[in-house]
């Protein structure tokens, strides 16, 4: 946890919400909730099915990522980074590093609390 964040990766989760956004997400992998990688995010975004987008603050360059808090902040989602992309890529289920994810909107889904719980603490991060 040595290397510094890029400034631009606002808002941040802490430790402890890091381990409940990807506990979540491999929780949505399961349920076939969870898209991988910018591309998929942006496309659950401009179709009106994401929940919340998680991004990883370590992404060389940033700027492939950037384009996805715009879209959230019209599209009123809450997207929160977190500080690896390794870790992202092992709680979406592959040994590859992913850089951006979408946990998508499913009807009477079990993990509706948890997305909500998830999300206002997200959105508690951007106050």
């Amino acid at each position: 946890m040595t290397e510094e964040v890029n400034p631009k990766a606002f808002p941040l989760a802490d430790p402890a919400l890091t381990t409940k956004i990807l506990n979540l997400v491999q929780q949505s992998l399961n349920f076939s909730q969870l898209r991988k990688g910018a591309n998929e995010a942006t496309k659950t975004l401009n179709r009106g099915l994401a929940e919340f987008i998680v991004l990883a603050a370590d992404t060389k360059p940033i700027e492939i990522l950037l384009h996805l808090p715009l879209l959230c902040e019209d599209k009123n989602v809450p997207y929160v980074f977190v500080r690896s992309k390794q870790a992202l890529g092992r709680a979406c289920g592959v040994s590859r590093p992913i850089v951006a994810c979408s946990v998508t909107a499913n009807e009477g889904s079990q993990l509706k609390t948890q997305i909500q719980t998830i999300q206002q603490e997200i959105e508690r991060l951007l106050i």
